[in-house]
């Protein structure tokens, strides 16, 4: 992620990291909350799936990573989301590392995909 390569470490440390601060809302196996397509009460989305079935991989990496860190109005300004801002109790290595880990668990497809649009992304053909 980010021009850092990604190896068994980091997809363990990641996997700790996800665990610890992300699992609460988006779920242990990476499910994101229920019926994650419709509005809750409050007009805010509840928390997409990380996993294949969910739309992260549809993004660069940096709008991942800028969302994770500073909240989907970084990329949306004006969106008013449910999920905290990690900057100050993440530092870029783990955010990095959860990132590491969660692109680890999708199938090839979705990985390449998501490869094609970074590299677009960061001005790559």
């Amino acid at each position: 992620m980010l021009g850092v390569p990604v190896d068994a470490e980091m997809i363990e440390r990641g996997a700790g990291l996800y665990a610890e601060n992300c699992a609460s809302c988006q779920g242990a196996d990476l499910e994101g909350q229920p019926d994650w397509r419709r509005r809750l009460d409050t007009g805010r989305m509840p928390a997409p799936p990380h996993d294949e079935t969910g739309h992260t991989w549809h993004h660069a990496d940096q709008q991942i990573f800028d969302i994770t860190k500073n909240g989907l109005a970084s990329v949306v300004p004006g969106y008013e989301s449910d999920m905290p801002v990690f900057d100050g109790t993440l530092s870029d290595a783990e955010i990095t590392a959860i990132l590491g880990y969660i692109k680890s668990t999708w199938p090839e497809r979705e990985r390449g995909f998501q490869a094609e649009v970074t590299a677009k992304d960061e001005g790559g053909t």
